[in-house]
């Protein structure tokens, strides 16, 4: 039996914190993991850079309600659903995701979450598991699943590898370059024909 595992962030919706950056002017936070390979590193950084300019979670909250998933991402979501099942297996947190995730058919999402205190400081944030998506793809095959990924970031790159198909989608000109070996697609309709040549 297969399942589809594909990353939230760069693939169905726009990056959060480059929206983010975009909106409070601070440049500094345009970093991703397509940037960062230590997801640690990269979330601590960014919340000292909030704490120092005094935002916090109601402020990111607000720019969030107004991201749209990229164009044909519905679309595509809805396709792939209707042939299989599918997780998105994001480094996001709940407090970001869920609005996207209704504007998208509400679909399965294993993420993070925030600490975050009652003034709406973010304080911390409390990652599901080490190495989640690897270890969610690796959870997944242990119990008779095929795994099917596919994402754009350093952080996809294990459970890409990992499964039994897996493709880089939107991804960056250096990630393509590292990793030769991978099909790498820009167009929802070219993943989702690969992808269904998988299943």
């Amino acid at each position: 039996m297969n399942i589809v595992c594909l990353d939230m962030e760069g693939v169905l919706v726009p990056e959060i914190w480059i929206a983010f950056s975009e909106e409070s002017g601070i440049p500094e936070l345009k970093r991703t993991t397509r940037d960062e390979p230590d997801y640690d590193k990269l979330m601590r950084w960014r919340l000292g850079i909030l704490k120092e300019h005094g935002l916090g979670l109601p402020q990111i909250q607000e720019v969030i309600s107004r991201i749209e998933p990229i164009p044909g991402a519905r679309q595509f979501l809805d396709s792939l659903r209707a042939r299989t099942q599918v997780i998105i297996l994001s480094d996001t947190f709940e407090e970001f995701a869920m609005p996207l995730m209704a504007k998208l058919g509400m679909p399965t999402l294993f993420c993070n979450s925030l600490e975050v205190a009652e003034d709406g400081e973010i304080t911390g944030f409390k990652m599901r598991i080490e190495n989640s998506k690897l270890t969610t793809v690796k959870g997944l095959q242990s119990i008779g699943f095929d795994t099917i990924a596919a994402g754009d970031s350093y952080n996809d790159l294990g459970m890409i590898k990992a499964s039994k198909a897996g493709f880089l989608f939107k991804s960056t000109d250096q990630i393509k370059k590292d990793n030769p070996d991978l099909p790498a697609y820009e167009e929802f309709d070219d993943l989702l024909n690969a992808i269904c040549k998988e299943l």
